[in-house]
């Protein structure tokens, strides 16, 4: 679709009914001015319309790929449209929970539409007593697990693409791929 040339738009700002009183009835003048009011009838439909394209919401599809290039977002455009609009509206507050367990957390659910698990903390220590001595150091991996939500699997390629892109640089991910939800063993 483009919304360069679209036939039949009418102008909502006529040029020729803007002419001064001298023009208003030359024939040519307003022939010319209407050719001018179609090439303009989509400029000004775009621009009164503007907040609506910056809306990834409401955007017409073809927009979103652009959307998502503003703010970062992953888009797939084999990912069905409610998806990617979903992904370009989170876009911010994906990158403000990146390198937490959340954020891979939910950047999996968005790009790949899985569940997953996250434990370990990627040898990080603290100790909450000022001038107290650090706990003993936790192991440096942090384990990813990961479930499909409804279909029958998950891309492992994909998995580890996402991983990657949200964990810090110096973190040792390990992931596992489960065929299904996790068993909780408490119940």
């Amino acid at each position: 679709m483009s919304r360069a040339a679209v036939p039949g738009l009418p102008s909502r700002y006529p040029i020729g009914e803007q002419l001064p009183a001298l023009y208003a009835e030359d024939d040519f003048a307003q022939r010319f001015t209407g050719g001018l009011d179609t090439v303009l009838a989509p400029v000004f439909a775009t621009l009164d319309n503007l907040p609506a394209y910056l809306d990834p919401r409401v955007t017409p599809a073809d927009f979103l790929a652009w959307l998502a290039s503003w703010v970062g977002a992953a888009d797939d455009p084999q990912w069905p449209v409610e998806r990617r609009r979903e992904a370009v509206a989170r876009a911010v507050e994906l990158h403000r929970w990146r390198g937490t367990r959340r954020g891979l957390v939910e950047a999996l659910r968005l790009a790949i539409g899985a569940h997953a698990e996250v434990t370990g903390d990627g040898g990080a220590v603290w100790s909450g007593t000022p001038g107290a001595d650090l706990p003993p150091e936790p192991p440096a991996e942090v384990l990813v697990r990961v479930w499909p939500d409804r279909e029958a699997g998950v891309d492992p390629a994909r998995v580890h693409e996402v991983v990657r892109a949200m964990c810090p640089v110096h973190t040792v991910c390990r992931m596992e791929l489960l065929p299904g939800p996790p068993i909780d063993e408490g119940r």
